[in-house]
């Protein structure tokens, strides 16, 4: 950028900006997987660091070990083979229902200063609309890791931090933010 001064008045000419087509991005853009077995893949190989963000963003930063957010370490073993409902379950007001995946993530948190791993187990629902996949609903239970208790009941997680996560990455995914696969 350059400045003349002529009689008080300044004038800035600017240089001219590269063409666009010499612009390089930082990672080549891919499109949303328009497949559900495809999206899981590239949904779960992300997911720990979506929601470790999300959950060390809503961390107070007090030294409470109550508050101290975990860690989601892996997320995997997707399954496709959707549940039957029931009456008085989650009825879509739209013609396509919503595609079911289910997978775990460990998870490590920081208990009276050691460490202990968590499974939980995750039901998501995604519906493919004409501009992507959306987040429809979530629920989420944890697994007998490291006790051999049963799972708990599986509770409504729409608004934790792995469905936070997950709107996140379908928001990146449909805005072709994502890396492509390897």
């Amino acid at each position: 950028m350059h400045r003349w001064l002529m009689t008080g008045v300044v004038f800035i000419a600017l240089m001219p900006l590269p063409a666009l087509a010499e612009v390089q991005p930082i990672r080549p853009s891919i499109d949303c997987p328009a497949d559900l077995p495809t999206l899981t893949i590239l949904l779960l190989r992300d997911l720990p660091s979506y929601a470790n963000r999300v959950t060390q963003r809503s961390f107070t930063g007090l030294d409470v070990a109550a508050s101290r957010p975990g860690y989601v370490l892996v997320a995997g073993r997707p399954e496709f083979e959707p549940l039957s409902l029931g009456p008085g379950e989650y009825l879509p007001t739209i013609e396509t229902a919503p595609q079911q995946i289910f997978f775990t993530t460990l998870e490590r948190q920081y208990v009276n200063n050691r460490s202990i791993y968590l499974q939980h187990y995750h039901w998501v629902f995604l519906s493919q609309e004409s501009d992507g996949w959306w987040l429809v609903t979530m629920r989420s239970q944890i697994g007998d890791l490291p006790a051999d208790q049963p799972p708990t009941p599986p509770q409504d997680t729409s608004d934790g931090a792995i469905a936070q996560a997950i709107r996140l990455w379908l928001r990146d995914c449909r805005n072709r933010a994502i890396t492509p696969p390897a």
